[in-house]
């Protein structure tokens, strides 16, 4: 009887490590194991884990800008955690960022929207919206930095994992509208349960525990409003979501959580980071 619960047991365990390194082969180019198992309903499931991708990513960068800052200046080490960060993911949510700023801003049609967005080739839009996203992270984390490196590092680990479950969280709620079988990306999840979502904003949410209940509050208002915004503005313009619009999603995100952070720098609101002695 004890055998037959430890084989349950591991196979649960098992089946639930797969879907993680789904999603890790997903999201970014780290190995995984050969023998993993894939199909496109293990990738629907595997959706769960996108926000543990996301805090994954998060730790690999915040350990690569300790590296760097050892030797070498905040806005330079903060430069190469982002080419790190590029490197780590292919530029996987940038490419779905300019993506969908060429499509939207560049036709008037859901077809031809859609048809741009398959494009690989990049526009006047995407570039201007990915030079300008850049350009702003890199502001906003030299910020962070200025203030304490210790607000750096928890802010990369948080925007990384809850900017994901953000734009993760929109496949619940949303049509898929391009067609896969054209489409010049990965198999995308398209489908998302209630426990699925619940896993994966609980991983995302996770990191704020660093945080005191003001800047918690002001996050949870400026994503949930934003998550509202964008999932009405994608509706009327392709009548849904594509793997691009969610890459463009998170990268919006994550945007949002560093100016919401930047903006209480100066207001002394990080002393909830050092209350339990974790850090500092």
């Amino acid at each position: 009887m004890i055998v037959r619960v430890n084989e349950r047991l591991k196979g649960k365990i098992t089946a639930q490590l797969n879907l993680f390194y789904l999603a890790l082969s997903f999201f970014t180019r780290l190995p995984v194991p050969k023998t993993m198992d894939y199909s496109e309903a293990l990738l629907n499931k595997a959706n769960r884990y996108f926000s543990l991708v996301g805090l994954v990513i998060g730790l690999f960068l915040a350990l690569s800008y300790v590296c760097f800052s050892t030797f070498l200046p905040a806005n330079i080490s903060i430069l190469l955690t982002m080419t790190i960060s590029l490197l780590l993911t292919g530029a996987f949510h940038e490419d779905g960022l300019a993506d969908m700023a060429d499509g939207i801003g560049g036709a008037f049609t859901i077809e031809k929207r859609l048809t741009i967005m398959k494009d690989s080739r990049i526009g006047t839009y995407g570039a201007v919206t990915l030079v300008m996203a850049l350009l702003l992270k890199f502001t906003l984390l030299v910020n962070l930095a200025e203030q304490d490196s210790n607000h750096l590092l928890l802010a990369i680990i948080l925007a990384e994992a809850l900017s994901r479950a953000v734009a993760g969280s929109l496949i619940s709620s949303m049509p898929y509208v391009s067609d896969i079988e054209q489409s010049k990306s990965k198999p995308l999840a398209q489908a998302q349960s209630s426990s699925e979502l619940t896993l994966l904003l609980l991983i995302g949410l996770a990191p704020l525990i660093f945080y005191s209940s003001e800047v918690i509050f002001s996050l949870l208002i400026v994503l949930v409003l934003f998550r509202w915004l964008f999932k009405q503005w994608l509706m009327a313009r392709i009548g849904g979501f594509t793997g691009d619009c969610l890459g463009a999603g998170q990268q919006l995100s994550e945007l949002l959580i560093y100016l919401t952070l930047v903006s209480y720098i100066d207001k002394d609101i990080f002393t909830g980071l050092y209350s339990t002695g974790v850090i500092g």
